[in-house]
């Protein structure tokens, strides 16, 4: 992996599934974005990507109804334990069936079957085998997933945090968060203003204009998704975050190539933000 520029890409669970609908997936919309990977792939010499993907109206739906986030015991939970995990089961394989379409080389790794947490935190899991695909130029896909939890029970794990965890051991140069959403909205009534740049100095004075998911999201929505990214900021100085919808054609792909685009939410480090123009 060395020399190579790192990416990892979340597609949001609200771009490739209707989260006001019950497992509903949008084909249309996560072939597209299979392509426009593709093509950036191909248009960048050593760009190599780590791909994530959220639930959205599989997974949450479903861990909604059992509340499998916050643990549990018996029977009924367990079984609730099973349902999400098909649920998210069956949206991964038509991601992977996208991506495999487009031609890319990928591999999955469910959190489910490596990880072992404590109190919602990662405790163990080996990810040589993640490492490795990526010294093999292939593509990893993680998503968000139920995982085994030592004080809980079971827990759901975010594609966020698994990028947090993921980032000590890989160390991306920048993740890309695609979602529905144009960025992080300076107030959600107005969608039409974003909020351009976010730094971890700044951090306090755009938390009043977060807001829970409107859809059903067991994970915590655009605030504990900012300001994980934040955290993951602070730890690692020269990582770059870029949040953006990627509901709009060329949106992932220009962000996979293009060295400074306008749109979305840029999170980083001060001395990482562009320069402003003349």
């Amino acid at each position: 992996m060395s020399g190579a520029r790192i990416v990892f890409v979340k597609l949001g669970g609200s771009l490739i599934t209707d989260k006001t609908q019950s497992m509903t997936p949008r084909p249309g919309v996560i072939q597209r974005l299979a392509d426009e990977i593709r093509q950036a792939m191909t248009t960048v010499p050593g760009l190599q990507l780590l791909i994530g993907h959220g639930s959205g109206s599989f997974g949450h739906t479903v861990a909604n109804q059992f509340q499998t986030q916050s643990g549990g015991i018996g029977q009924d939970y367990w079984r609730g334990f099973s349902e999400v995990w098909a649920a998210a089961r069956e949206l991964n394989q038509i991601v992977i069936n996208a991506l495999i379409g487009a031609g890319l080389p990928v591999i999955a790794f469910p959190p489910s079957a490596g990880v072992i947490a404590q109190g919602t935190h990662i405790q163990s899991w080996d990810i040589s085998p993640i490492q490795a695909a990526l010294s093999h130029n292939l593509v990893p896909v993680v998503f968000g997933d139920v995982i085994f939890d030592t004080v809980l029970g079971g827990t759901i794990l975010s594609t966020e945090a698994i990028f947090q965890h993921l980032a000590g051991a890989i160390h991306p140069d920048e993740i890309l968060l695609a979602g529905q959403d144009k960025g992080v909205y300076q107030d959600p009534h107005h969608p039409e203003k974003i909020i351009a740049q976010i730094t971890p100095q700044t951090i306090t004075t755009v938390l009043p204009a977060l807001s829970p998911s409107q859809a059903v999201d067991v994970t915590g929505g655009m605030l504990s998704k900012v300001k994980l990214m934040v955290s993951l900021i602070r730890e690692h100085p020269s990582l770059r975050v870029r949040i953006f919808s990627g509901l709009e054609p060329g949106n992932l792909y220009q962000a996979l190539t293009a060295e400074n685009i306008s749109f979305g939410t840029l999170i980083a480090h001060q001395e990482h933000l562009p320069s402003p123009g003349p």
